[in-house]
């Protein structure tokens, strides 16, 4: 079972969507079970705009007030999640479209964020605390390719905003996934950011968690969520560019992108 987390411009790129459609299709024929975890970012900030409503960004993670939180909810589980399921379905899948909320799939909590010894309130922000995977697992055996969409609840029924790369790390540590793919808009983890040169091919979970404070801010949520999933039972995790050609492919054959490995 391989977890994608698909997010990025990628998404906004038709012939790019069509691309990671088909790859996700193919994987499938090819014996093994994916299950897509969506984000959207440029299209909520595409939605926020239009409104003319203003967000904030503290480590990666959206500030999320009430009126975000109704917008988010629209673009994540309405517009982008139909699209993603639209597109693996043309290309011969058979996707089915969920929420974290749908059969509480995932519960989360609200947590502060503690950043430099400050703690910080990120408003409607979740940290997921329980993974309900029977849904999932499923549609699977049905031979359905599940497509989330990264919304949560807490125990109140309340929705709340997760960050897609977190919820993926989540899920796929919960469903055991041989792999946690992470596609993204840039190569993989540098060591030294915006040196190309110092892309890092693989690296051990150890020295991940160590080189995480000094890493961006885009970049935090996408290692955490690297690491959760290893902590909490997936095999491995990859970062890779998700606007290539073949990106998934060369991601599961090992040629692409940064390993993260216990």
């Amino acid at each position: 079972m391989i977890v994608i987390k698909y997010g990025g411009h990628a998404m906004t790129d038709a012939n790019l969507q069509s691309a990671f459609a088909n790859e996700v299709v193919s994987l499938q024929i090819s014996g093994k079970q994916p299950v897509v975890v969506h984000g959207g970012g440029p299209q909520i900030e595409a939605a926020l705009e239009k409104l003319g409503i203003k967000s904030e960004f503290i480590s990666g993670l959206r500030v999320t007030t009430p009126e975000i939180m109704n917008v988010v909810q629209q673009v994540l589980c309405g517009e982008v999640l139909r699209s993603v399921v639209s597109s693996i379905n043309n290309a011969g899948g058979k996707a089915v479209g969920i929420t974290g909320r749908d059969s509480n799939l995932t519960t989360a909590i609200r947590k502060p964020k503690i950043i430099k010894g400050e703690s910080i309130d990120l408003g409607l922000v979740g940290e997921i605390d329980h993974v309900n995977t029977s849904l999932v697992t499923t549609l699977l055996a049905d031979g359905h390719i599940p497509v989330i969409a990264p919304v949560s609840q807490d125990k109140n029924g309340e929705p709340l905003n997760v960050n897609a790369d977190i919820a993926a790390g989540a899920i796929a540590g919960a469903l055991k996934a041989e792999l946690a793919l992470f596609l993204t808009d840039v190569s993989g983890l540098y060591r030294s950011w915006p040196d190309e040169s110092s892309l890092i091919s693989e690296i051990s979970s150890n020295d991940a968690r160590e080189l995480l404070p000094t890493l961006s801010a885009g970049m935090i949520p996408k290692i955490t969520a690297c690491l959760n999933a290893i902590d909490s039972g997936a095999t491995c995790s990859r970062i890779s560019d998700g606007r290539i050609s073949g990106a998934i492919t060369n991601a599961v054959s090992g040629t692409v992108g940064t390993l993260v490995y216990s």
